[in-house]
């Protein structure tokens, strides 16, 4: 089983466009309503998979009351937080190209008694959980040390950690030594505080996170691919991609094929390309089946091309 974390949820609406123009009345060619947030798009790529899993998430109002339903229908147990405030709600635009353009609400402020239920229901579930995946931005009124208190509980129940957060919450939780940190390259740039021009710029920021504690970086490099780096090697790996519909929630897909595939090694890597490469094609934020996968077409090696130049070079924010 693997359990997700999203302490900040979101309902997200996908709105398909001929071209976005500001200022303008827009057409929608298609529509999509999908719960969001990188936690809960984790558990829907489980749940795709045909695994089971768990999404922990603090809901409030209308919209809380809409995500659990729309999980339910995926198929994914809910062990919902109840929160005075609104769980949020997103607005995503695409175009044809494959730019998106979004607007994401700043959802509600926790309070420490709702922040203690959130690390207590985690705990609840924790001693069943092969993995657990703590994904995305912290909401108001948790502190960036939020996330390295639930590392240092969940590994106190025997459980494997995977985070996927940026910015300070992600230098804070690294001294708690979670399993896997998952940045792309800009939070990876962003957490060492220089820029990637390079796979080996790229290799040497994941090697600092890990003297700071991560026990494997797993690297996004847009369309270069990903990068593993642990204390058994470092791997690098691509997969074609011909078309890019939308790239909501492909890192998130990607972890989840990684941590689906056991959660370390290069078959494991391999999974979570194979993942992300079918993310893009689909729209919206809509997470792959295993029909939509394609393995062979993913290379694996660890002869990793440090001198290749990335076309999305990380940038720190």
């Amino acid at each position: 089983m693997i359990l997700t974390v999203t302490p900040n949820p979101s309902l997200d609406r996908t709105y398909e466009v001929p071209a976005l123009k500001r200022g303008e009345v827009l057409r929608a060619s298609a529509e999509r309503m999908d719960p969001g947030g990188k936690g809960v798009n984790v558990s829907r790529a489980v749940a795709a998979a045909g695994h089971r899993t768990v999404a922990v998430v603090p809901l409030g109002g209308a919209p809380g009351a809409l995500v659990a339903q729309l999980l339910a229908d995926q198929g994914i147990e809910v062990a919902p937080v109840p929160v005075a405030g609104h769980t949020r709600s997103n607005i995503a635009i695409a175009e044809p190209d494959g730019t998106l353009t979004k607007v994401n609400a700043p959802g509600p402020e926790l309070t420490s008694d709702e922040s203690e239920t959130l690390l207590a229901t985690v705990g609840a579930y924790s001693p069943a959980a092969d993995w657990i995946a703590c994904c995305g931005s912290l909401p108001r009124g948790l502190a960036p040390e939020w996330y390295a208190e639930l590392v240092t509980r969940a590994h106190g129940a025997g459980a494997r950690i995977a985070l996927d957060t940026s910015g300070p919450s992600l230098l804070a939780a690294l001294s708690a030594r979670p399993d896997v940190v998952k940045p792309n390259a800009d939070e990876l740039a962003e957490a060492v505080g220089r820029p990637l021009a390079t796979v080996g710029d790229a290799v040497k920021a994941a090697e600092e996170l890990r003297g700071l504690g991560a026990g494997a970086v797993l690297a996004s490099l847009g369309a270069d691919g990903q990068l593993l780096v642990s204390a058994a090697g470092t791997w690098y790996a691509t997969a074609p991609v011909d078309t890019v519909r939308s790239d909501v929630g492909a890192g998130d897909a990607s972890l989840a094929g990684f941590l689906a595939a056991g959660g370390e090694g290069p078959e494991a890597l391999a999974a979570a390309v194979a993942h992300g490469a079918a993310a893009v094609r689909l729209p919206g934020s809509e997470m792959p089946a295993p029909a939509d996968l394609n393995p062979p077409a993913v290379t694996v090696t660890d002869d990793v091309p440090l001198d290749r130049v990335l076309s999305e070079q990380g940038s720190p924010r």
